[in-house]
């Protein structure tokens, strides 16, 4: 008789455990709406300094002009994170290589907040 009573038992998920989860899955979704957009405007600011130091025009070019074509691009994309005057433009065995270092802070909750610390380069 044992047998045939475990057999019907309900089993699922209870209100508490359903409210829980349904807790955890906006929090996590909340701090990756917040997330994402830093890791785009990296990706971005990547692909930039990649085209600049790859375009055959500026492999002469100086300081000034390869900051004019950086800002160029930049505004196209609509990056705000960083200036051309935060670039660090070395020219590696006839190579341009170009470098920037910055820092993201993204507030979560009152005075809870993120920091991202980047280092990119076009190499």
């Amino acid at each position: 008789m044992d047998v045939i009573k475990s057999r019907y038992k309900q089993r699922g998920l209870t209100l508490t455990g359903m409210l829980i989860g349904s807790i955890i899955l906006v929090l996590v979704a909340v701090v990756g709406m917040k997330v994402v957009p830093v890791y785009i405007d990296n990706a971005a600011i990547k692909k930039n300094l990649v085209a600049v130091a790859s375009d055959s025009s500026l492999q002469n070019a100086n300081a000034g002009q390869i900051r004019l074509a950086f800002t160029k691009r930049a505004q196209v994309d609509g990056i705000k994170v960083v200036s051309a005057k935060d670039l660090k433009i070395v020219k590696d065995r006839e190579k341009l290589v170009l470098s920037v270092a910055y820092t993201v802070e993204v507030p979560l909750v009152s005075n809870i907040s993120l920091k991202f610390d980047f280092d990119v380069t076009s190499d």
